[in-house]
């Protein structure tokens, strides 16, 4: 077995060096976490919601769009990534670019850290399992979050507009 995982790393990674066993430990952790989850949901009596809102849907994405967002490239939020990354410079309105460093699990890591792609996927189960057991604080952090990301596009509008009338 042992053999034959090498194998399929060898012939995955080519010339590249990817923490594939890094990559599965952290995917363990998020399943983990989804089974502790869906366990003390069981164990509590909590069900989801029947049907999903269209508003609901709205807010959770809005929401999981700019926590994500905040956590892999707010300049306030590096010192959760630092232990994974090098600072590189400014990567557009008030984002950062960030190197990830590192080997195996501090490297996977980094890549999740700094990839608000990779973590829309934890946010929003993070937000899907709030709305389980705790609806109404989560519903509230849903709308602060999407009224910092509405707040972003504007001030990015805004100043679009600014400099089209120079």
């Amino acid at each position: 077995m042992t053999e034959t995982l090498q194998e399929i790393k060898r012939e995955y990674e080519g010339d590249e060096s990817r923490p594939l066993a890094s990559y599965t430990r952290v995917l363990a952790v998020y399943g983990g976490a989804v089974g502790a989850l869906l366990a003390a949901a069981k164990l509590t009596g909590r069900t989801g919601p029947e049907k999903i809102k269209v508003m609901d849907l709205a807010l959770m994405g809005l929401f999981t769009h700019r926590l994500s967002r905040t956590l892999a490239k707010d300049a306030v939020t590096s010192p959760i990534r630092a232990p994974f990354t090098r600072y590189e410079g400014v990567s557009g309105p008030a984002e950062l670019k960030e190197e990830v460093r590192g080997h195996g699990v501090r490297h996977a890591m980094g890549e999740l850290l700094t990839c608000p792609f990779c973590l829309s996927q934890w946010i929003a189960t993070g937000y899907a399992a709030g709305t389980v057991f705790f609806p109404r604080a989560t519903r509230l952090a849903g709308a602060t979050m999407a009224a910092v990301a509405i707040s972003d596009w504007l001030q990015l509008a805004y100043a679009r507009l600014m400099k089209a009338a120079r």
